[in-house]
């Protein structure tokens, strides 16, 4: 259970990530509300995850899921210039996110 609330805490960080960009410096409302609530259940989910996950492991498989997510949704709204450098370097993110979860003991 604990790597399923990782992986949901992972996807959390990508949103609340995305959404800090959308406020504009928090001026803009919904965004910022959709900020501070994901940022509230990612950083909890994590924590959670970590009472059974290694603090190592949880952490960057954490930042590795939200940080591929928000590049590869920030690609695909036009955000962000889509190239194919890009796109592998993502896939490399994604496959030692797995890596961690095959080699790890919990």
């Amino acid at each position: 259970m604990s790597w399923v609330i990782l992986i949901l805490s992972g996807v959390l960080e990508a949103v609340w990530a995305t959404a800090l960009g959308k406020s504009e410096g928090f001026t803009k409302l919904w965004p910022s509300v959709v900020f501070v609530v994901g940022l509230i259940l990612s950083m909890g989910g994590l924590a959670w995850a970590m009472r059974e996950i290694s603090t190592g492991t949880a952490y960057a498989v954490w930042v590795g899921i939200g940080a591929s997510l928000t590049v590869a949704y920030a690609m695909i709204t036009g955000d962000e210039d889509f190239s194919i450098v890009k796109m592998l370097l993502i896939l490399g993110l994604v496959g030692c996110v797995v890596g961690l979860k095959m080699v790890g003991h919990e």
